[in-house]
């Protein structure tokens, strides 16, 4: 057993895991968080994509204890500001027919996440790139790079707001 301290989503957890369990199962099973889907299990989908640290990572390829002192994010820690519940990303995934099935969109929410806070104006090709660690079966991919893009412009358009 290992003591690990962590922040998921905002909330400090201290606990003791089993030194083979990985970062979904931590997330899924002991904290009870179940947007964090398992696809593939080998690292090759994104279904299980979360943020850490700062990074994507594929939380079913993670071992729970290389997380100790880390920050997490999951979809549920995705949210608005204000009164807005849904974060800009959410609402241009609805907005722009994203979503189908449903199951791969936490892993690419949090993967657009990532590239719009490092990049607030990425072009077609490298939205591509972004999520390129994210397997979808649905719909093909290009209502997933409109809604990104159309994301990045929300989110461009609420800084210039906040601005004034």
């Amino acid at each position: 057993m290992k003591k690990i301290n962590l922040k998921i989503n905002g909330s400090e957890y201290s606990l003791e895991i089993d030194e083979n369990m990985r970062l979904i199962d931590l997330i899924r099973d002991v904290v009870g968080l179940t947007g964090t889907k398992e696809g593939c299990g080998e690292g090759e989908c994104g279904a299980c994509t979360v943020i850490m640290g700062g990074v994507t990572v594929n939380s079913c390829m993670v071992l729970a204890f290389q997380a100790n002192g880390k920050e997490i994010l999951t979809i549920e820690g995705v949210k608005g500001k204000g009164n807005d519940k849904l974060h800009p990303i959410q609402k241009a995934f609805l907005e722009e027919g994203a979503v189908q099935c449903g199951f791969c969109i936490p892993g690419m929410v949090l993967s657009a996440k990532a590239l719009l806070d490092e990049n607030n104006t990425p072009s077609r090709e490298e939205i591509r790139e972004g999520i390129s660690g994210n397997l979808c079966r649905c719909t093909g991919y290009n209502k997933i790079v409109d809604a990104i893009e159309k994301a990045a412009y929300y989110l461009v358009k609420e800084a210039e707001d906040n601005e004034i």
